[in-house]
């Protein structure tokens, strides 16, 4: 049945529309803000398969070109198969908070698709696509606890602003997507202006509020145009079977969880598990039965002990960060380097410094963009002991780089001030938890011995949440197994003076403003001291670029210069770039911005432009070449492409019959400048230095 309702969000009107397109989905809504409009639908296989022992959920999100009038620019010129960066961290917008409230014994492949289909380029698809997710799923026959509403948040001059243009965040100091339930906030991703933890939080309860109407839009919907949902059979425990799993691991459950070492620890468990089996199951009928179950003994176990014996896995307090050991310039030959090791999570990071040419080129949906700053995570399968194939980069790779990409661009010098390309890789050697927050640290540091003279040293920290009823424990810097088991994953990134960037995942119904508040104020602790144990490896960035780093220098010069620089056909600005191993870029106002990879040729190179662009000035004596011999004079080339003329009667103190007698062509001679008049003509004088 088709239907089309209005809801008012921060003063701003969203229409959703249902029953016209997509029609054979199980669930499709049409969501317009705007000249911005992103279809949604929601489809899941009719067969449900426990026996996978996860949800296989997949969600696509889309930018078409013709959403703004343009061809794509590709060899193809359509849209090519693999999703840009933009299009992924959208998909994991939409993912974190949808996938933890399907139901309990849900196991059907399910896919949400959402695609950009008109984009007004000042208001973002991506918060469309995120409540079309959460309300084609509600009307659609799918099992789903919600529904969520999103909304992006500003803060401009002093006040919050909900769903902000791009014109308007270009001047917010706060960009965050927030993802609600009716009662809790299920998600937060974005990056602020080294703002405090008060002003971030009230920024993400002001979302939470005034979303509300997209709720009540969402169960009016339900209620009206909604299919009866499926029921999802949970599947039943063998209550038999799941004491004697745990009488009998009991004993060596307690030694696992007592191992601090996560290799160790992982090795004792699978020696657990294969005795469990073999004594449970000898004919291997019932092992992943009995697998699942003492997983499930594993998990009550471990936070057990957190919440009842107040211990962690570790032996940590709730607020104690790992040992911290850093060192810079770790490697000899890249612009700048650096190790960071926190317990067994270790990222090695480089930074390489370019040319604006070597600025990243990006076609989106608002034309091209070119970043200046790129940041690059990656997670071999040797840091957590695997052996699999290498591939590209993964979802969770670009949304781990882009968190730390946002924390640290808050940092940066402007390009006016510094004009270089800013490139850090993160490799991940080692991991137990919190990868993300190591790349920054590790960032920061890399970028500071490179030479980059960031604003402000930046560091990372993960926290964690086990909530068991009323009983509330908040963990400072998290495991490996402690974000697996635990409720939440909230990464929190900045400097000393505030918050640069945060991200919130959970997987339970939500947390309060009460939880959160105490989550930031004990992460900023964190922080803190995770700066004092950087500033033992680098306290600030190096006066100068890193010695083998190329060299980045601009010189000004009048406008009727470009062409000397330039020279016929390019020829001039050619040969210098050959001969200096240089990129030399001349813009219309005069402005030479000369890169060379070889930071020695650098003054070499300066000093020939300098010369080829020099202007004659009064007063100043050249030694010039003698280049054309006249009746009345001679012409004189004090500087390249720059002559003046020596008058007959001033090349010498006494009487000239002929030029001639004096000079001739080719000779060199020393000439004082006499006057440069309105149009350029140059007056000389040899008789002045006599």
């Amino acid at each position: 049945m088709y239907k089309k309702v209005e809801v008012e969000i921060g003063g701003k009107t969203i229409s959703v529309e249902t029953g016209k397109i997509a029609k054979q989905a199980d669930g499709a809504v049409v969501m317009q803000y705007g000249g911005t409009v992103v279809l949604v639908t929601a489809v899941a296989g009719k067969e449900n398969k426990p026996e996978l022992g996860f949800l296989p959920l997949t969600i696509e999100y889309q930018e078409r070109m013709a959403a703004v009038g343009r061809i794509p620019g590709n060899y193809f010129r359509r849209e090519i198969g693999r999703p840009s960066d933009q299009e992924v961290l959208t998909c994991r917008i939409i993912d974190r908070p949808l996938r933890p409230l399907f139901p309990d014994g849900y196991f059907s492949e399910t896919q949400v698709i959402a695609t950009v289909l008109s984009a007004d380029q000042q208001n973002d698809p991506d918060i469309l696509a995120l409540n079309g997710a959460s309300c084609a799923l509600s009307i659609s026959e799918i099992p789903f606890n919600g529904p969520i509403a999103g909304a992006r948040v500003g803060y401009i001059d002093g006040d919050y602003v909900l769903n902000p243009t791009k014109v308007e965040l270009e001047n917010s100091r706060m960009d965050i997507i927030v993802a609600c339930t009716r009662n809790a906030v299920v998600m937060v991703e974005g990056k602020v202006d080294a703002m405090s933890e008060d002003e971030v939080l009230n920024g993400i309860f002001f979302a939470h509020e005034l979303v509300q109407p997209m709720i009540d839009m969402q169960n009016d919907l339900q209620e009206s145009n909604g299919q009866e949902k499926r029921t999802v059979e949970i599947p039943k425990v063998d209550e038999e079977l799941q004491a004697k799993v745990q009488e009998i691991a009991a004993k060596g459950m307690v030694e696992v969880i007592a191992t601090a070492d996560k290799m160790a620890r992982g090795r004792c468990y699978d020696a657990l598990k294969k005795s469990v089996v073999a004594e449970l199951d000898p004919e291997g009928e019932r092992s992943k039965e009995i697998g699942n179950l003492l997983s499930g003994y594993k998990k009550k176990t471990m936070r057990a002990k957190i919440v009842e014996e107040k211990t962690r896995l570790d032996g940590r307090s709730f607020d104690q960060v790992r040992p911290i050991a850093c060192e810079v310039t770790y490697l000899p030959r890249t612009h700048g380097s650096a190790l960071f090791t926190r317990g067994e999570t270790q990222s090695l990071v480089t930074a390489t410094l370019g040319s604006e040419r070597d600025q990243q080129r990006l076609e989106t949906l608002q034309g091209e963009e070119h970043k200046r700053f790129m940041l690059h995570y990656n997670f071999p399968p040797y840091c957590v002991g695997e052996a699999r194939f290498l591939r590209g980069p993964s979802r969770r790779d670009v949304g781990h780089g882009t968190l730390a990409m946002r924390g640290l661009s808050a940092v940066l010098p402007n390009a006016e001030d510094f004009p270089y390309s800013i490139r850090v890789v993160s490799d991940i050697t080692e991991s137990n938890g919190s990868s993300s927050m190591a790349t920054v640290c590790g960032g920061s540091m890399a970028m500071m011995d490179a030479g980059v003279p960031i604003k402000e040293p930046v560091s990372g920290i993960a926290m964690g949440l086990i909530k068991d009823g009323e009983n509330i424990v908040i963990l400072s810097d998290i495991l490996g197994d402690e974000d697996h088991l635990g409720d939440m994953d909230f990464k929190v990134v900045g400097t000393k003076a505030g918050i640069t960037a945060l991200q919130m995942d959970i997987k339970i119904d939500g947390v309060d403003r009460d939880i959160m508040g105490q989550a930031l104020a004990q992460a900023k602790d964190g922080r803190i001291h995770i700066l004092g144990e950087m500033a033992k490896g680098i306290t600030a960035s190096r006066d100068d670029v890193a010695e083998h780093a190329p060299k980045y220098f601009s010189h000004k010069i009048s406008q009727d210069k470009i062409r000397d620089i330039i020279g016929p056909g390019g020829k001039i600005i050619k040969e210098l770039a050959a001969t200096y191993d240089a990129s030399i870029d001349v813009d219309d106002s005069g402005l030479v911005k000369m890169f060379t990879k070889d930071g020695t040729k650098a003054a070499a190179l300066l000093k020939k432009v300098q010369e080829i662009t020099a202007e004659a000035e009064v007063g100043k004596v050249y030694k010039g070449i003698v280049k054309t011999i006249k009746d009345f004079g001679a012409f004189v080339e004090i500087l390249p492409g720059t002559d003046g003329l020596v008058h007959i009667s001033e090349l010498d103190n006494k009487r000239v019959e002929k030029v001639t007698d004096v000079v001739k062509e080719g000779d060199e001679l020393e000439v004082k400048v006499l006057e440069v008049d309105s149009r350029g003509r140059i007056r000389l004088s040899r008789k002045a230095l006599l």
